[in-house]
């Protein structure tokens, strides 16, 4: 996303116009779908195994990701940084989500509870979830300890995040708007320690 101003895209649906007089043919032409339909279970979601997920930076630096190692991301936090505009935090919550629709967010870690309203955008030809709070809002305080973290999408499971440095160290880094240094990616050795120590859960 970058410095780009992100907008939800219309989802286009199929429609067929028919006339009410019965002496009038119904037109046959249809307005052809060019955007992905959201993939919606008609079934509440499983919580997904997160046992071997880890947090990842992004390429760019702006974002951070959690999910196993060559696979699509969980969550991701995402920093927006724009001249003369106070930084803001985005928090990405990667399962399928349908037009219009709004969520509350509940994320629990570090000593806070925290609730976040998200709500369903399409980027990048993804329907997820989406709640955006200025970078100082004290609710992301849930993500600036080393503890264990529970993310509850209702409908769509509950993410169990073992305990990591760099969701504090991002948060941090995003609030000083660019004036620190970058989030150093956490190593093999301090991804096995945390997914193995008792104190995180």
């Amino acid at each position: 996303m970058g410095e780009e101003v992100k907008q939800a895209l219309p989802f286009a649906a199929l429609v067929l116009f028919a006339l009410a007089s019965c002496d009038q043919p119904a037109p046959a032409n249809r307005v052809e779908l060019t955007e992905p339909r959201p993939a919606l279970p008609q079934v509440m979601m499983e919580s997904p195994d997160t046992s071997e997920g880890y947090w990842s930076v992004a390429p760019n630096g702006h974002a951070i990701r959690f999910g196993d190692a060559g696979e699509p991301p969980l969550l991701t936090l995402d920093c927006i940084l724009r001249e003369g505009a106070e930084p803001q935090m985005e928090i990405i919550r990667h399962a399928p989500a349908s037009p219009g629709l709004t969520a509350i967010f509940p994320i629990i870690g570090n000593g806070v509870r925290s609730r976040f309203m998200a709500d369903a955008v399409l980027d990048e030809g993804e329907w997820r979830w989406e709640a955006s709070e200025p970078a100082d809002d004290g609710k992301l305080e849930v993500f600036t300890g080393t503890r264990q973290i529970l993310a509850t999408l209702p409908g769509r499971g509950m993410l169990d995040i073992h305990g990591s440095r760099i969701p504090g160290e991002f948060v941090t880094w995003c609030r000083a708007g660019r004036e620190i240094r970058d989030v150093r990616p956490e190593t093999a050795q301090e991804r096995a320690e945390n997914q193995e120590d008792p104190d995180f859960k």
